[in-house]
C-alpha cells in the first residue's frame, strides 16, 4: 500500500470514528469539512523570508490544489513567538490525503524556499493537528462586513477533556445550544473542530473572530452573563468541572495576505 493510500485510509478510519462518536445525524448537517491547523515555529531572523514565501508561493499553490480560503496568522498574545499559524480547510478527507502530491506535481510551485539547506532552514519545526467540523457548524464561516476589517483579531481556543465521553458531552453542549448563544452575544465563530489527530487528545478547537480587541472585551462578559448560558451550564452533565480539564487560548492577528 502506498503512502497516499495509507494516509487516506487511516484518516478515513479516524474521521469515521469521530463522527460516529459525536452522536449527531450527519445527514441533517450535510458534509462536514476537515481542518488542518499548522504551527510553524521560527527564529526571529526567519520571519520575513517565511512570510514572503507563504504570501507569494505557498498560498497560491494551496489554492491551486483546491484548498481555500486559507488563514495565516501570527501570535498577538500567547507563547511561542514568532510562530505562524496556518489554517487549511478541506472539503473532505481525500483533499487532505492528496494535498502533498498535488503540490509536488505543481510545476509553478518550485520555490527555492523548498530546498533550503540544513544550515539555513526556512523554519525550525512544524506541528500539525487535524480536525473534523462539528455538525452544529459543518463549514468554515469566513468573516464578512465589520468582522473582515484590518483591525480584526482571532481567538483560538482548545478544550481538553479527561476522557472521550466527556469530550463528546462538551461537543454536544456546543452543538445543542452554546454555539447559538455565542452568535447572539457577539462571539462570531469561524470554525469548530474535534481533534482527531494531534497532541493532548481528546480535545476540541475553535476559532472566533472579533472586530478588534475592544469588541472581544465587551462580548465575552455578555456571553458569560447571558441567562441562556447560565441555564445551559447548570444542566446536569454540562458543568465545566465534569467535562473540561484544561483550556488553552491564543490571540492571533491575520497577516495582510490571510484569506480569512
Amino acid at each position: 500500500m502506498n503512502r497516499r493510500r495509507f494516509l487516506s485510509t487511516s484518516l478515513a478510519a479516524a474521521g469515521a470514528g469521530a463522527l460516529a462518536a459525536e452522536g449527531r445525524a450527519r445527514a441533517q448537517a450535510g458534509p462536514l469539512e476537515y481542518y488542518e491547523l499548522r504551527q510553524y515555529h521560527l527564529r526571529v531572523t526567519m520571519r520575513q523570508r517565511f512570510s514572503d514565501h507563504f504570501r507569494d508561493e505557498a498560498l497560491p499553490a494551496y489554492n491551486r490544489a483546491g484548498v481555500s480560503p486559507i488563514g495565516v496568522f501570527t501570535v498577538a498574545f500567547g507563547p511561542d513567538s514568532p510562530t505562524f499559524w496556518v489554517l487549511l480547510p478541506h472539503k473532505d478527507l481525500q483533499s487532505v490525503g492528496d494535498l502533498d502530491a498535488k503540490l509536488q506535481a505543481d510545476a509553478q510551485y518550485k520555490a527555492p524556499f523548498l530546498s533550503l539547506p540544513s544550515t539555513d532552514p526556512g523554519y525550525v519545526r512544524v506541528d500539525s493537528q487535524l480536525m473534523v467540523a462539528f455538525s452544529g457548524i459543518p463549514k468554515l464561516e469566513k468573516p464578512t462586513g465589520p468582522l473582515a476589517t484590518p483591525s480584526r483579531i482571532f481567538e483560538l481556543r482548545t478544550y481538553e477533556s479527561h476522557n472521550k465521553a466527556a469530550h463528546r458531552k462538551k461537543m454536544e453542549m456546543f452543538n445543542q445550544g452554546e454555539i447559538d448563544i455565542f452568535r447572539r452575544t457577539g462571539l462570531a465563530p469561524v470554525f469548530f473542530g474535534s481533534n482527531i489527530i494531534g497532541t493532548r487528545l481528546p480535545s476540541l478547537t475553535y476559532l472566533l473572530v472579533f472586530e478588534d480587541m475592544a469588541a472581544r472585551e465587551r462580548n465575552w462578559p455578555q456571553f458569560v452573563s447571558h441567562p441562556d448560558w447560565k441555564k445551559l451550564v447548570a444542566t446536569p452533565g454540562y458543568a465545566d468541572n465534569e467535562i473540561v480539564t484544561n483550556i488553552h487560548s491564543f490571540i492571533l492577528r491575520p497577516t495582510q495576505y490571510s484569506q480569512i
